[in-house]
């Protein structure tokens, strides 16, 4: 879609299957292997940042502030309703309570959250980082295709 993109993952397996299968498609991924607790995003560099099926509580920070303004989150991942399917992650430090994704965006202007129960149990956002204005205040973006 001419979207330049930057991938990131602790194992270099995961991110070398992930460069090469897009290579295969004749797409450039730029490839980072790391732990983003030690080497955190940079800030405000991101238009789009994507995060599915993961959940580590203290990274929201990062990923929140890695967003320039304007920019959008899209992120999927278990809720604690999942226990109850019998599979996927069962520890609460990899599931989230009703309404948690939302509260992590609860300042940004959200531009679609669901959470649903079957055939896995997950919450999904897609939410825009708000662009302040030169008097401070915020003003939410119409929906637009982000680049």
């Amino acid at each position: 879609m001419g979207c330049r993109v930057f991938g990131v993952d602790v194992s270099a397996d995961a991110v070398r299957s992930a460069r090469d299968r897009a290579a295969r498609r004749g797409h450039v991924v730029c490839a980072w292997v790391a732990d983003l607790m030690r080497y955190p995003l940079p800030r405000e560099r991101f238009e789009l940042v994507i995060v599915t099926r993961y959940l580590q509580r203290d990274l929201f920070p990062s990923l929140r502030e890695s967003l320039v303004p304007g920019g959008a989150i899209l992120y999927e991942t278990f809720t604690e309703a999942q226990r109850a399917l019998g599979s996927g992650p069962r520890s609460p430090d990899h599931l989230l309570a009703a309404g948690e994704l939302r509260a992590f965006f609860h300042d940004f202007d959200v531009v679609s959250y669901e959470e649903v129960s079957g055939p896995e149990a997950l919450a999904r956002i897609v939410a825009r980082r708000p662009i302040t204005t030169i008097a401070g205040t915020q003003r939410a973006l119409s929906p637009q295709r982000i680049r």
